[in-house]
């Protein structure tokens, strides 16, 4: 089935992936830009040609209703409350501190729509539960996936969010003027 997946994905419709598929055991994958829902499918499917295929995600709680909910947990998916009294940032570093092996996707933008900012959630996991992050950019425009090294954050929020902007510059998602 892996030689089918590979066939399909790098000679059908000739996406690459660049960079390490080897993640650590524990780290929180950013992944971006988000710009249509195909996003979401294009990472799926990159996700099963990676060593470990065991990426999570989360997503809001509303699209976990039936029936949808029975396939995105399947996919790996976590519901969350984005709500202001709901306190996500500690749930979520509960599970890795529970597991041995844990790997989150999200995207930092939050939305499919363009963003001046970043979401911060990611960062705050990270720091609490003590694992890197690796940037995953979603190229459309070269049709590649590009995967950065293990980062370690460091103690000052602005200039990581400003470094793991800039392994993002340049690439534009399947909507460009998003990105």
């Amino acid at each position: 089935m892996i030689k089918i997946r590979r066939y399909i994905f790098f000679n059908i419709i000739k996406w690459k992936i660049v960079g390490d598929t080897d993640f650590p055991k524990k780290c929180i994958i950013i992944a971006a830009p988000h710009t249509h829902w195909i996003d979401f499918f294009i990472a799926i499917f990159a996700r099963s040609l990676f060593k470990q295929k065991n990426v999570s995600f989360i997503g809001k709680k509303e699209l976990f209703k039936f029936p949808l909910k029975y396939f995105l947990k399947w996919l790996g998916g976590i519901p969350v409350n984005r709500g202001s009294n709901s306190n996500s940032v500690d749930s979520i570093v509960e599970i890795f501190n529970q597991n041995n092996t844990f790997i989150l996707g999200i995207s930092p933008e939050g939305t499919r729509k363009k963003v001046n900012k970043w979401k911060t959630g990611f960062y705050y996991i990270a720091k609490k539960a003590n694992v890197p992050v690796i940037s995953v950019a979603l190229d459309f425009e070269n049709k590649q996936i590009i995967i950065s090294k293990p980062f370690d954050l460091t103690d000052d929020i602005n200039e990581d969010i400003n470094y793991l902007k800039s392994l993002f510059k340049g690439v534009k998602g399947k909507i460009p003027e998003y990105s």
